[in-house]
């Protein structure tokens, strides 16, 4: 998607990296912490998605933390006041008057601190996996010891920017993610600036603030978090007053991964009085599989440059057809497509005006086209319509657009031709099936 603009508030001598993104009837300013970077958080799919659910029924107002992502660190070291200042200037920047304010796990603190010192400023206050205390006292048993902060920190700082650090992050991590969050790690602070903050935190204690905050709270937790305690949550909840606590399942503390959707059902339920309607996992569509043939002797003969110049131009010619016959793109592999459509025949209609453009750079493809159920993911689609459609494209050869049974009968009276290729064991499918190629 297109990221937000990223424009800077002034806070002091430092400027704040903000966007905004929305148009609810309601401002929502939101840090997610110390993992912020306003730029790229939005490559992954996940993270994208959890925000524009936020900005789904709010105005949302992001922005990093000083010191943190885009924003400048300043002379000063970041102190919890100045965090505060930077959250007031965003909010004035913005043309926020009376904004809900949503402090993420360390970006909470800034948040409560915020909310009781600018009362008036405060609708309503959100917060998900909050620290009031970081070290552990006799009355305060969900912090850590001081040993264990000091190994916590030691062990972060010694790796940042490998991604090691998600079997306490996000236990159900995947490869590709850990490989994105390393680089990403390296794009929000240097192990400098992330050593300074965590000694911050490590004396953090801002209990006697819990029961001055006004606004009404709401305060977020999964029950086996790793970074912060549960009872930690419950903890702040029962120094605020009337504030709601609700504890969802999960051991994930980075908020976007496992099941975010959980999370900003109860934001949107918190702030509108209604939760949106159950989301729908499986629907029925038409997936599309494209891919270059010879693609490996091509590139062989060309050259790397050249080759990298061609598979730009050839993305750009299919995004623009799959814009044109409303597909939707959902992954780019290498030099093949994988977009879903509403209706077969507009597959069908994108997939040879796909053909026929790319005639214009000399290059040739083969389509696949099957019609089914499949399942909605955070990082794409999944289902066994998509492993038909793929082993489908398996059997087309140049310039072939070839299409299952179910596509051949759900376009009948579109005018559309097809030869029959015939019965297929399609590979890690039960039964067999009838292809078709679409006529010339």
């Amino acid at each position: 998607m297109e990221v937000p603009e990223t424009r800077y508030a002034e806070s002091g001598d430092v400027h704040i990296a903000y966007q905004v993104l929305g148009d609810g009837p309601l401002d929502l300013v939101y840090t997610p912490g110390i993992w912020s970077n306003l730029e790229i958080m939005w490559e992954w799919p996940a993270w994208s998605r959890y925000l524009n659910r936020l900005a789904s029924f709010a105005r949302l107002i992001l922005f990093d933390m000083r010191g943190m992502g885009l924003s400048d660190r300043g002379n000063q070291p970041p102190i919890l006041e100045l965090q505060a200042d930077d959250m007031n200037a965003v909010v004035d920047a913005a043309g926020a008057a009376a904004p809900v304010v949503f402090g993420g796990a360390r970006g909470s603190a800034m948040a409560l601190l915020f909310a009781a010192t600018r009362p008036e400023r405060t609708r309503a206050l959100i917060l998900y996996a909050p620290v009031a205390r970081t070290l552990r006292a006799d009355d305060w048993p969900s912090g850590k010891t001081a040993e264990e902060q000091g190994h916590f920190i030691e062990r972060f700082t010694a790796e940042m920017g490998t991604g090691e650090n998600l079997d306490l992050q996000g236990p159900s991590f995947d490869p590709a993610f850990k490989k994105w969050w390393a680089r990403f790690e390296r794009l929000v602070a240097t192990p400098g600036a992330y050593r300074e903050l965590q000694n911050i935190f490590r004396d953090l204690d801002i209990r006697q603030v819990l029961p001055l905050v006004q606004a009404p709270t709401l305060v977020l937790q999964r029950t086996g978090d790793r970074i912060v305690n549960v009872a930690q949550g419950r903890a702040v909840a029962e120094r605020i007053t009337n504030a709601r606590f609700v504890e969802l399942p999960g051991n994930d503390h980075i908020p976007f991964l496992g099941d975010s959707d959980l999370i900003v059902d109860e934001i949107e339920e918190f702030l509108t009085g209604s939760r949106p309607p159950p989301r729908q996992d499986r629907v029925l569509a038409t997936v599309l599989f494209t891919d270059i043939v010879g693609s490996t002797e091509r590139a062989s003969s060309i050259g790397d440059r050249a080759w990298r110049d061609l598979l730009e131009r050839h993305h750009a010619l299919v995004r623009r057809e799959l814009a044109i016959f409303h597909g939707h793109e959902v992954d780019t592999a290498g030099d093949g497509f994988l977009a879903t459509f509403d209706g077969p025949a507009r597959a069908i209609r994108c997939a040879q005006s796909i053909r026929e453009a790319l005639t214009s750079i000399d290059v040739a493809i083969r389509a696949g086209i099957h019609t089914g159920e499949i399942e909605v993911l955070d990082n794409g689609i999944g289902g066994i319509a998509v492993h038909i459609g793929a082993r489908v494209a398996a059997l087309a050869g140049t310039g072939d657009i070839v299409v299952s049974s179910t596509v051949k009968d759900l376009v009948a009276g579109a005018g559309i031709e097809f030869d029959d290729r015939g019965v297929h064991a399609l590979k890690g499918v039960q039964d067999e099936w009838r292809v078709f190629a679409v006529r010339s």
